[in-house]
């Protein structure tokens, strides 16, 4: 429940400020920029634990590569004088271009091992959403034609072989050469809402990037179906899984997902549950897509408000702070770990919902969840955040590496909020706040 009458003082914002942007420059970028390099086999080094040492990297996943490459183009564009940042994207690149790319069918396979040699040349399109994501990034950040032409052959690929021309939307893993994987864990008889909005992520950079109107189409179709045919009219929040015509159904842990290799206690079965955290996250990705494909629409803006109000309502941990990382879509948390990414993105995300709507609690949450983070979440002799930790905040997962936990979700949300915070701390009601310190 939230608290009475909840602020945040402007003194209280712009010290938010001031340490997220600390957080990013003396934590966060030194710390990939120093370990990452993998010089014996190219691309990067993953799985770090909580001291940062390096605890050794057998598999190289398509999103952990592409999110890396994303991480260092878009630092590089915060900071165009390091070179060494648009170094490591570029050594990046080569890597995924080099090892990763399937000559033969084109298209991303989803894991390599070190050396890149093969391991699973499925087409997951999740990872091929990241590669779009990246490449795009990284076009814009180097100049380099390498970057815009593979973003945009992966996106035609999914045009071609992953669109699900009958009920709209896409499919979730494809064989080699793209033929849909079969059904239950391979998931070719479902749809979720992760790959959708990573998908709708992905366009935004794409659009951004190549300004053709097929790839904005493609974004606000994206968009509309996640806000028409994903989210729950009645609570608001993101449902989790659908049959291929779009009805809801109880979620299983799909193969190549991070729900079937994460740690932590195991959702409740028959799943039918939401992620607080995931919420948010599309809430500020879809504003963001707004924003880049020129769609006016107060039904969208509706669609997240509620998306946020259900979180700040049900996830936000107002006794010990952070999100919880699974409730129920009515009745409250169910799972009461604190997961990274969730609470990384929901910072970000409360902060886009304030300066959307200026409602005190947005605000308030999000200031909720960096203190925990601060405390309890980040090393800070290492400069990156543990994977996982008890509703307390106590240790269940100290790595601050693996191949799902690199630099992209505590970067960007890092990069991100200090950007919102800066827009924040401009606005006259803040300012006017008690505590205020002219």
């Amino acid at each position: 429940m939230i608290p009475e009458n909840v602020s945040v003082p402007f003194d209280a914002a712009a010290r938010m400020r001031h340490e997220i942007e600390t957080h990013l420059e003396n934590g966060i970028i030194p710390f990939w920029t120093q370990r990452v390099k993998d010089t014996e086999c190219g691309g990067y080094l993953t799985n770090f634990d909580e001291r940062g040492e390096h605890l050794g990297t057998p598999w190289k996943y398509l999103n952990s590569q592409s999110r890396i490459l994303w991480s260092f183009s878009r630092f590089y564009r915060l900071h165009p004088e390091r070179t060494e940042l648009l170094s490591l994207a570029k050594w990046g690149a080569d890597f995924l271009i080099d090892r990763m790319w399937d000559a033969r069918h084109d298209g991303w396979f989803w894991k390599s091992r070190r050396d890149g040699s093969g391991a699973d040349d499925g087409k997951v399109v999740y990872g091929q959403s990241f590669a779009i994501y990246a490449f795009s990034e990284y076009g814009r950040a180097s100049g380099d034609p390498r970057g815009l032409q593979f973003a945009s052959e992966t996106f035609d690929l999914l045009q071609k072989y992953c669109a699900d021309a009958r009920y709209g939307g896409y499919y979730e893993n494809m064989e080699p050469d793209w033929r849909v994987s079969g059904g239950g864990k391979s998931a070719g008889d479902r749809k979720s809402l992760d790959i959708h909005m990573h998908l709708m992520e992905a366009f935004t950079s794409l659009y951004e990037a190549s300004g053709l109107e097929l790839h904005r189409r493609k974004l606000e179709e994206v968009t509309w179906l996640i806000a028409e045919r994903m989210t729950d009219p009645v609570t608001g929040c993101g449902r989790n899984q659908f049959d291929l015509a779009f009805n809801p159904i109880p979620a299983i842990a799909i193969k190549r997902t991070w729900n079937d290799e994460r740690k932590g206690e195991a959702p409740a079965t028959p799943a039918n549950t939401t992620s607080y955290g995931h919420n948010v996250e599309l809430a500020w990705l879809m504003r963001r897509a707004m924003d880049a494909a020129g769609i006016i629409s107060q039904k969208l803006l509706e669609t997240i408000r509620r998306l946020v109000d259900h979180a700040v309502e049900n996830g936000v941990d107002w006794e010990f702070g952070g999100v919880y990382r699974d409730g129920l879509p009515s009745g409250g948390p169910l799972i009461l770990e604190k997961e990274f990414w969730q609470n990384a993105e929901s910072i970000t995300g409360f902060l886009e919902a304030y300066d959307l709507f200026k409602k005190p609690e947005y605000l308030a949450a999000a200031a909720n969840i960096w203190d925990f983070a601060a405390r309890k979440m980040i090393v800070k002799e290492a400069g990156e955040w543990r994977t996982l930790l008890d509703r307390e905040g106590n240790p269940l997962d100290s790595n601050i590496g693996n191949p799902w936990k690199v630099s992209y979700h505590t970067g960007r949300a890092m990069l991100e909020s200090a950007n919102l915070l800066d827009r924040i701390l401009l606005s006259p009601a803040l300012r006017q706040t008690p505590a205020c310190k002219s």
